[in-house]
């Protein structure tokens, strides 16, 4: 009795146990403790109450050589610092810029890339009032304030995200289930603004803003129902992926406002969706506890994955881990040297690419390819999983040969569309690959059943739609690389005075309520002996409180957490011996608490 209580009491704490690294199929992955950031007093912060904890990286392409920018926001607070990833020791005691807002929190951020400089960079953040700020941390700027009144709407900014390839055009989310375009070269209004209809669909609506003058917002998006809480561009720019409180996936055509595709959650709404990096697959998480892997193709659900005790609140694949298997064996022939520089070195990106791009032809050897992905959720646990080529063309004999392990430079183009449509035999789908591992451990493994397509999808735009594009040119793709204007719109405020003396007068659209009974079971939802079910790579507990980030970096994972650390998890071979010591001293000084160092006398 005694020996299996303390057998229990044993396990317990080593399930407890925060871990500090773990081993996948590329090496080992290292958490640097000297790495870490955080407020700068580093004390935890008490989360309760308080918006989740969200990190965004910039780089300003200086000369130096260390040009990523970090930002984070800590309940009323908002961090800038230069971020030194596995190179050198964060420094918490110099940040580039610092904010404290009264009467609200930031909520989420996000950095425009095209425009960012050593000397300024363009940062937008939403705020659990309704309001977003276009600021400068770099030179401490504040140059905008949007929906400063509220008369757009009220409710907290749940995702903001700059349209790609535009300097000007940005997207809100909030919790109402509203989006709103704005462009930062336009003003918000005195009054609340007036809508008519631009389009309307299935459980969703596109209103342009009736005004003589253009004014922001642009367009007003409705969607579901409840909280939008993420939307996610696809690497093109041409498609919008959406997840709402009401669980339903929505993937629109941006540009044409076309409902491309939609899927729901097994339970529970959905909380986080991310695009892989040749957008052909989604992957979504949420209050189901489940990773949901669906094809952007064939409209479909193609695989679950549990792991998690809780919620999932981020999804993101690893864009720089992939595996490539040829069945020529003397395709890597040379030395033990010559190995390490292909799949090391700087070609590494445009080694990968060459193979993959052989999916297409019709007398290259056989590829197979293996996406990457991971999730963090409210139960403290990183899990990584593989998307492997068994489950994404389950009807194809499988290739017996040697696998590499490359890493694929994420700058490099894409290896397909999102919107190229495949052949029948499944071999035309340009994915960015990685080979076969041993078989992933699966259980409720069944064939996939045919599916089609659930969203409809035009090929020719309305003349509603046409005409009202048409009004803000600056929507189409082909224009977003306008050029910013030099105007500095400099703005003082105080975010602690929040006027409520409007109300909002939205034109909603008529939602209905889908009953979950009714769509289990179908192609929306399938049961869970319908679809393989994935069992993570690794699922380690990495926090004592709920994970709110997960990035994937070239050289390392960057995660946080609701207490407010942002934590660095060092790549196979990319710590350096020197930043190895650093870390082993930094878990040396946590854990002692007096150092006790005998006397040595020297004598001449």
């Amino acid at each position: 009795m005694l020996l299996s209580k303390m057998a229990a009491e044993g396990g317990g704490k080593e399930m407890n146990e925060i871990k500090t690294q773990f081993t996948t199929r590329e090496g080992l992955y290292k958490l640097l403790s000297h790495s870490e950031y955080s407020r700068p007093n580093r004390v935890p912060f008490n989360s309760q109450g308080s918006n989740p904890v969200r990190v965004s990286f910039v780089n300003v392409n200086d000369q130096s050589g260390n040009g990523d920018r970090l930002c984070f926001n800590v309940g009323r607070e908002l961090y800038f610092y230069i971020y030194k990833g596995v190179r050198k020791a964060a420094d918490l005691s110099k940040p580039i810029d610092k904010r404290i807002y009264k009467g609200t929190q930031p909520t989420c951020h996000d950095f425009n890339h095209l425009t960012a400089t050593a000397e300024s960079v363009s940062l937008l953040v939403g705020f659990s009032a309704g309001q977003v700020q276009l600021i400068d941390p770099i030179k401490k700027e504040t140059s905008k304030l949007f929906n400063e009144e509220r008369l757009i709407d009220k409710s907290r900014v749940t995702c903001v995200k700059w349209v790609p390839g535009s300097e000007s055009l940005f997207l809100v989310a909030h919790s109402s289930g509203n989006m709103y375009l704005y462009n930062v070269e336009h003003t918000c209004g005195t009054t609340a603004p007036h809508y008519q209809l631009l389009k309307q669909g299935e459980s969703f609506a596109v209103h342009t803003c009736k005004s003589k003058s253009t004014r922001n917002p642009l367009l007003k998006w409705t969607v579901g129902e409840g909280a939008l809480n993420e939307f996610a561009f696809s690497p093109d720019g041409k498609f919008l992926a959406c997840v709402s409180q009401d669980g339903f996936l929505r993937v629109f055509n941006f540009d044409s406002v076309e409902l491309h595709g939609t899927m729901k959650s097994y339970f529970g709404g959905l909380l986080c969706v991310c695009w892989s990096p040749d957008g052909k697959y989604i992957v979504t998480g949420g209050e189901d506890d489940l990773v949901t892997v669906w094809s952007f193709v064939d409209c479909r659900v193609i695989a679950r994955g549990h792991g998690h005790k809780s919620w999932v609140s981020v999804v993101a694949f690893d864009p720089y881990t992939t595996s490539v298997e040829e069945s020529d064996p003397m395709e890597f022939s040379g030395s033990d040297e010559d190995f390490q520089d292909l799949h090391f070195g700087r070609d590494r990106a445009n080694s990968t690419q060459s193979r993959l791009s052989k999916r297409n032809s019709t007398d290259s050897r056989p590829v197979s390819v293996t996406y990457r992905f991971g999730s963090v959720g409210q139960d403290t646990q990183l899990c990584l999983w593989d998307l492997t080529e068994d489950i994404l063309f389950p009807h194809q004999p499988l290739s017996r040969a040697r696998t590499h392990t490359n890493v694929m430079n994420a700058t490099s183009p894409p290896a397909g569309s999102g919107g190229t449509n495949p052949g029948s035999n499944g071999n035309s789908i340009t994915t960015p690959g990685n080979s076969v591992p041993p078989p992933l451990p699966r259980s409720n493994s069944l064939p996939h059943s045919a599916v089609s397509n659930a969203g409809s999808k035009s090929s020719v735009m309305d003349g509603a739609i046409a005409s009202g594009v048409s009004k803000f040119a600056t929507l189409s793709l082909h224009d977003r690389k306008e050029r910013h204007h030099e105007k500095d719109h400099k703005r003082n405020h105080s975010m602690g005075h929040i006027s409520s003396k409007s109300s909002d007068k939205l034109n909603l659209v008529t939602k209905t309520k889908t009953d979950p009974a009714k769509t289990l079971g179908t192609p929306l939802c399938p049961r869970m002996e319908d679809v393989p079910l994935l069992e993570p790579l690794i699922c380690k507990k990495i926090a004592h409180e709920r994970l709110t980030v997960l990035i994937f970096l070239e050289d390392c994972i960057v995660t946080a957490c609701q207490e407010g650390f942002i934590c660095t998890w060092a790549r196979p071979g990319k710590v350096s011996l020197g930043g190895l010591l650093l870390s082993y001293c930094a878990e040396q000084m946590a854990t002692m608490k007096t150092v006790n160092l005998p006397y040595f006398e020297v004598r001449s």
